[in-house]
């Protein structure tokens, strides 16, 4: 168990090394210095020429908006219609059959949403093209997309007085092929290197040692496992996801995809304070969500290695922990700190089983998607942590009895209320999808549907509320992992999902771009020694905290309903 644990510190101890040389070369990259990757210019030049792209178009907040929705919803059409007919185009060795309307709607809104909720499942349910020039290239695009708007964001911050945020053009593929596709390539390398197949062959059998002939998926799967998690994506390309022995063979290609999942988050945050010239911001912010994960991934960990009491009472030794769901190859200290890493960020891939673990660790598992700002997605989760920002800029300056300002820009009644409509979006998501669902079940069980509501659910009581409220926490925070107990490949889940995911995506994005637009086009007003200062550890403090109140006061009492409610039946009995 000490070197279970030593090998978290050490893995941690990695990430934030390359994450704090990546951020400072993010800052410098997309601010047009002279970098490293300069010699991708070429490439660049022609993808904007074939586009008729010019890079340094200044765009408005609006002008930005436009161009990003434009493109994410042509991805959408594309996307849509080219899994409906998968089973008709090239490499399909495996004649995977094409996806039903519902699935496809879902599918992908949730890889052009960076969310990669997979209700089909992977080496199955989609073909080779579909894997590699729908899924892989959404990859790359969804994450693109979501730091080229934090980069806008960052922007607005650093210039005085502006309407002019960049052009997301330029910041989109400066984001591909500057940081995701030189990454990614090496990540490919060291997984094809230790046994993930990169192959673009069919199925292949071999006879298992209980002497069964057993049929094994194939296909390139190194490239798209090694931007699913650079990407903060997740949807893997085998059904078990990061679980399965070939897409995550050992324990250094375990830790090879989790640092990798966590380094643009937190590099995006220390990009921001070299970024704005404001490093003590960015200091004070990196500290906040830190606090926050490890607020989150220690008790975690505390309650996968303490073992599941029930079976203790049973007299069976548990030396190694909690092992259902677990992978022997990786134990339950690493499934818990994994677990905990892709709920902070919106990866959402598995090496182990959710619905598994203990129920307090489903309960920090959801809380973690609930907040949806400490780091989070590439770029959004930055966005994310904005609303909350504002609203503790709001709170601060209402307290103090002074004007809220922000960066040297008053914070008034439009931005607020923006701030306060995202705010509320999510816990209305969330919880009306859950309620929707919970009236479903228990009203019409046996509607005349395809899939009877009453089939749902693996278990009863309150697990199976977590199921749900995990399904709709999850779709809302464009994380995408599962209590798999749940039966979602049906017409209500897809579609109900899908609808949350694209909200879920899209208006916390919109939200912070037209706030900083705004702001930014204001008259600056400098410091002074009645400015309140949001680079201090205080400031830091006052945001945690309304982080942690707002989502008690939003999301309590459906957590006590689902995993604080079995954690408490578990330690009744």
């Amino acid at each position: 168990m000490n070197t279970e644990l030593i090998g978290i510190i050490v893995t941690f101890g990695i990430t934030l090394i390359i994450a704090i040389a990546l951020g400072r070369y993010m800052a410098k990259m997309y601010a047009g210095e002279k970098v490293w990757t300069d010699f991708m210019k070429p490439v660049e030049k022609l993808l904007f020429r074939l586009g008729g792209i010019n890079p340094s178009e200044h765009m408005n907040w609006k002008q930005f908006l436009k161009a990003m929705m434009t493109i994410n919803i042509l991805w959408l059409v594309y996307g849509f219609f080219l899994l409906i007919y998968q089973d008709k185009l090239p490499l399909n060795p495996d004649g995977n059959p094409g996806m039903t309307a519902d699935l496809s709607f879902n599918t992908i809104i949730s890889f052009v949403a960076n969310c990669n909720l997979q209700d089909y499942s992977g080496e199955t349910g989609a073909t080779y093209f579909a894997q590699h020039f729908i899924f892989m290239f959404l990859h790359f695009t969804s994450a693109a997309t979501g730091m080229a708007c934090a980069i806008a964001v960052f922007k607005a911050f650093r210039d005085k007085t502006t309407t002019d945020l960049g052009s997301f053009w330029n910041y989109f593929v400066k984001s591909i092929t500057r940081v995701l596709l030189p990454i990614s390539v090496v990540i490919a390398l060291i997984l094809t290197f230790n046994g993930t197949p990169s192959s673009y062959a069919g199925k292949d059998k071999f006879i298992s040692l209980q002497g069964d002939t057993v049929t094994l998926s194939r296909g390139p799967a190194a490239q798209m496992i090694a931007i699913k998690h650079l990407g903060t994506n997740g949807g893997g390309w085998f059904g078990a996801n990061s679980a399965h022995p070939l897409e995550n063979p050992n324990y250094l290609t375990n830790v090879v995809e989790i640092v990798s999942q966590f380094i643009i988050p937190v590099g995006m945050v220390i990009a921001l304070g070299f970024f704005v010239r404001r490093k003590k911001l960015g200091l004070i912010i990196f500290g906040v969500m830190m606090t926050g994960v490890l607020m989150l991934m220690i008790p975690t960990i505390i309650g996968e290695v303490g073992g599941n009491p029930e079976i203790a009472k049973m007299g069976i030794s548990q030396t190694t922990g909690s092992m259902e769901g677990k992978e022997l190859r990786f134990g339950p200290a690493a499934t818990a700190y994994w677990s905990t890493l892709t709920t902070v960020t919106s990866t959402g891939s598995v090496n182990g089983m959710h619905d598994s673990m203990m129920p307090l660790s489903g309960c920090w598992e959801l809380l973690a998607m609930m907040i949806n700002g400490f780091f989070g997605g590439d770029g959004v989760g930055f966005l994310n942590y904005y609303i909350y920002l504002i609203i503790a800029v709001f709170i601060s300056g209402l307290m103090v009895g002074r004007t809220p300002e922000f960066m040297g820009h008053k914070v008034e009644a439009r931005e607020v209320k923006i701030a306060a409509f995202i705010t509320l979006l999510s816990p209305f998501l969330i919880k009306a999808g859950t309620a929707l669902a919970c009236y479903i079940f228990y009203t019409y069980p046996n509607a005349d549907w395809a899939v009877k509501p009453s089939a749902w659910l693996n278990n009863p009581g309150f697990h199976g509320f977590s199921e749900i409220l995990y399904q709709f926490t999850s779709s809302n925070a464009n994380n995408g992992s599962g209590f798999e107990g749940l039966a979602d490949n049906n017409i209500f889940w897809n579609v109900s999902a899908g609808i949350v995911i694209f909200l879920g995506r899209f208006l916390p994005i919109i939200g912070p771009i037209a706030i900083s637009g705004l702001l930014a086009q204001k008259k600056f007003i400098p410091e002074s020694a009645g400015t309140l200062r949001t680079d201090t550890v205080t400031f830091g403090v006052m945001t945690f905290a309304v982080i942690l109140i707002l989502n008690a006061l939003s999301y309590f009492p459906a957590l006590a309903l689902g995993p604080l409610a079995e954690y408490f039946s578990m330690l009744k009995h």
